[in-house]
């Protein structure tokens, strides 16, 4: 199996799946939630047997006029529902006509209101979050492959998959965002965070082997040594993988829909993260190992000659 020759054919496999996400992020760009946004967080608590379901939440809240409420249950009693910034009057009105729909007693757990400095404040932090990541992925990949000649293309490589795999899930986000509402909140940012762990995970796994066949097949070519690390790890990061997204799948069908926007992300970064483990940071070594931009404009004029 000749993966990393044609690795080319799976670069612009990679670059057909990105390209469509990021036209709809620069036309329709990330909805963003309350999170970051501001808005108002309501809390309450209802007696089991009367505990709406959050569709019902929502309806009551669009015929209050207010639009767009995100609603999560919360234990076997309790409901969170985030929305546009409403008063305490406002919010008096709809503990009373939730009382006056659901029946039964229905007592405010907690109410607050997120301004948008605190938004501000929450989109700097993941930022800082997700670079800090970043360095340390380079700086622990680097360090742990430093018996490995030319050890930060390593690390250079994973960071690459892995902004890979967080520009088709940002992608994603952005066009099931425009279509099916979905906003950018806390939860989006966990997801992302977590589809990074899982990406260069899988990555370390093939470059480790790829260092140890460097001592063991001394006298084969990079690419084949490269080509045959992934072979052999082949089964391993698909079976992994494999079982965290049926998984997943799992949750996504049956588990309701306060779950359904985390899972879907997941799902996507898992599957994605898999993919640029195997198929382009492995073969990202050997492009450089090569140095094979200074043919890519010079290809022709030698295939003329």
């Amino acid at each position: 199996m000749d993966i990393v020759g044609k690795r080319y054919w799976f670069f612009g496999l990679s670059g057909l799946v990105i390209i469509p996400g990021l036209i709809a992020l620069l036309v329709w760009g990330l909805p963003l939630s309350i999170d970051f946004t501001g808005g108002s967080l309501l809390e309450v608590s209802f007696e089991t047997a009367h505990r709406p379901q959050p569709a019902q939440v929502v309806a009551l809240y669009d015929s209050l006029g207010i639009g767009d409420p995100q609603v999560q249950t919360a234990g076997e009693t309790d409901i969170v529902v985030r929305s546009k910034p409403i008063d305490d009057q406002v919010e008096f009105q709809i503990v009373r006509e939730m009382e006056k729909r659901f029946g039964g007693t229905v007592t405010v757990v907690g109410f607050e209101l997120v301004g948008p400095s605190v938004g501000a404040e929450v989109a700097d932090r993941a930022a800082i979050a997700v670079g800090l990541a970043t360095v340390g992925i380079l700086a622990y990949i680097t360090y742990a492959f430093r018996g490995v000649s030319h050890a930060p293309r390593y690390g250079v490589a994973a960071i690459l998959a892995m902004l890979h795999d967080v520009a088709v899930v940002i992608g994603v986000e952005a066009i099931l965002g425009h279509f099916l509402g979905w906003e950018v909140d806390s939860l989006f940012l966990t997801a992302l965070l977590t589809v990074i762990g899982f990406s260069v995970h899988d990555t370390i796994v093939v470059f480790d082997r790829i260092r140890e066949n460097q001592s063991i097949h001394r006298r084969l070519d990079y690419e084949t040594l490269v080509n045959h690390s992934i072979v052999q790890t082949l089964d391993r990061s698909v079976n992994t993988q494999l079982t965290v997204m049926l998984t997943l799948l799992a949750l996504l069908l049956f588990g309701g829909v306060t779950t359904r926007h985390f899972v879907t992300v997941l799902l996507v970064g898992v599957f994605s993260g898999t993919y640029s483990s195997i198929f382009n940071a492995s073969p990202l070594l050997v492009v450089w190992e090569n140095r094979e931009w200074r043919t890519w404009f010079k290809g022709r004029q030698t295939s003329a000659a």
